[in-house]
């Protein structure tokens, strides 16, 4: 059977599944060390971080070491993607287990870093996520991308070409033995490829051939 999108993030579900919890915390500690001597390399004023769910990278102690120093934002639900609000406390949860700082009105658009976890990644270094799209959406408005950052506790990766042409990604992957320099492709937007998908299945009907 060919590998798809959809049978890799059952593959790598099951692998963060199976991993026992004690393992993780110790991974991610690994992790949490490899990810701040990256960050200590770069120039950050603004960060986009994620708050974990039980089985994503616990990244919390970066979080907090960073907060004197950088301006930090996550991520709050809005429809099909989400805005950025600044981190502050107390945080409540909201829909699908997810932790999230107070609404704010206050747009804010350009960051410097955006770390994001990451199910999977393919031979384009593209991200596998939960199927959703909010990252891809939220990324695709930007006016200016930021260096991405993809983390991943359980290392699970392939050299196939499996995402979709908008799936966002990244520079660099973090994982717990090493850090992986990425070579970032360029993203299409979901309309545009929506639209060309169309077209492309109008001229298919009309000279009777097969477009996929």
């Amino acid at each position: 059977m060919s590998l798809t999108k959809a049978n890799f993030r059952k593959e790598c579900l099951e692998k963060i599944r199976n991993a026992s919890q004690h393992n993780k915390i110790y991974k991610d500690a690994l992790l949490v060390d490899k990810l701040t001597k990256v960050m200590q390399g770069l120039h950050v004023s603004k960060i986009l971080i994620y708050w974990p769910l039980g089985f994503e990278a616990n990244i919390t102690k970066l979080l907090h070491g960073m907060r004197k120093r950088t301006q930090i934002y996550l991520p709050f639900m809005e429809g099909e993607s989400f805005k950025m609000v600044a981190y502050r406390l107390p945080m409540e949860k909201k829909s699908f287990g997810i932790f999230e700082p107070k609404q704010s009105f206050k747009k804010n658009k350009n960051i410097d870093i955006a770390i994001v976890p990451a199910i999977g990644v393919d031979g384009r270094a593209r991200r596998i996520g939960f199927g959703k799209g909010m990252y891809d959406r939220f990324f695709e408005n930007l006016p200016s991308q930021p260096k991405i950052i993809f983390v991943q506790s359980e290392v699970c990766k392939t050299d196939k070409n499996i995402c979709d042409d908008y799936d966002i990604s990244a520079d660099l992957l973090v994982t717990p033995s090493r850090v992986y320099g990425l070579r970032r492709s360029y993203n299409v937007k979901r309309n545009a490829l929506r639209r060309h998908r169309c077209r492309s299945e109008r001229n298919g009907r009309i000279y009777n051939i097969k477009t996929h």
